[in-house]
C-alpha cells in the first residue's frame, strides 16, 4: 500500500474522541432554579393545611362515629343503622338483590319483635327467605351494642321505608339477652320460625 493510499484511508476515518468538560446549558440550569424557587415560595406562602373549602370538612369527632348513649338519653336508631347496617342492607333498606335481603317490607322486621331482637343479638347464617326470595349468607351478631342501642335500631327499621310496626323497647332486648345462652348464629329461617312459636 502506497503512502497516498494510506493518507486517503486516514482521511476517511473519524477523529479520535476527546474528553472535554461540557457544563449544563444555562437555560436548563435557569429553568431548574426557577422551579425550585417557585416550590419553596409556594410552601412558605400557602396555608399549612390547604384551603378547607376544597377538602373534607369533617372533624375528628364526626369521623369517630356515634358516641355511646348516656343512661336515660335517647339513642338515634337511624344513625346506628347508618353506621352498623347500611353497608349491607343499604340506606334505602332494599338490600342487595341475591346477596343481602331487604328490610323494607320484610316479614322478619315487621313480625314478632322478639324474633328481630334475637336476630340482632345472635345473627343468622344459612338460607333465609325474605319477601318470597331466598338468600344464602351470614349476618353477624350485634350483641356488643347495648340494649337501648339495639332497641333503637330495631325500632328504626320497623318504622322506616314503609314499614309500620310498633317500636321495640330496650326491656325486650334485655329480656331476650338474658333468656338465651346461645353463642352461635341462628341456622337460617327455619331456626327463626321455631323461635317465633
Amino acid at each position: 500500500m502506497s503512502q497516498d493510499d494510506t493518507h486517503r484511508a486516514q482521511q476517511r476515518e473519524n477523529a479520535d474522541p476527546e474528553e472535554r468538560i461540557r457544563p449544563v446549558p444555562l437555560v436548563a440550569a435557569a429553568i431548574t432554579l426557577a422551579m425550585v424557587l417557585f416550590g419553596v415560595g409556594y410552601i412558605f406562602l400557602s396555608e399549612p393545611f390547604g384551603n378547607a373549602a376544597l377538602g373534607d370538612r369533617r372533624t375528628v369527632a364526626d369521623l369517630s362515629g356515634p358516641a355511646p348513649a348516656a343512661a336515660g338519653a335517647a339513642v338515634d336508631g337511624k344513625a346506628l343503622f347508618a353506621a352498623q347496617c347500611a353497608a349491607c342492607h343499604q340506606a334505602t333498606g332494599q338490600g342487595l338483590p341475591g346477596v343481602f335481603p331487604p328490610l323494607a317490607g320484610s316479614e322478619w322486621v315487621k313480625g314478632e319483635p322478639r324474633v328481630l331482637a334475637n336476630i340482632l343479638l345472635h345473627g343468622v347464617t344459612g338460607e333465609i327467605t325474605v319477601a318470597g326470595k331466598s338468600y344464602q349468607g351470614a349476618m353477624p351478631s350485634f350483641k356488643q351494642l347495648g340494649d337501648a342501642e339495639l332497641a333503637a335500631v330495631a325500632s328504626y327499621v320497623r318504622s322506616a321505608w314503609g314499614n309500620q310496626a310498633a317500636a321495640v323497647a330496650p326491656d325486650l332486648i334485655a329480656q331476650e339477652r338474658k333468656a338465651s345462652d346461645r353463642t352461635t348464629p341462628f341456622e337460617g329461617g327455619a331456626a327463626l320460625q321455631a323461635l317465633a312459636r
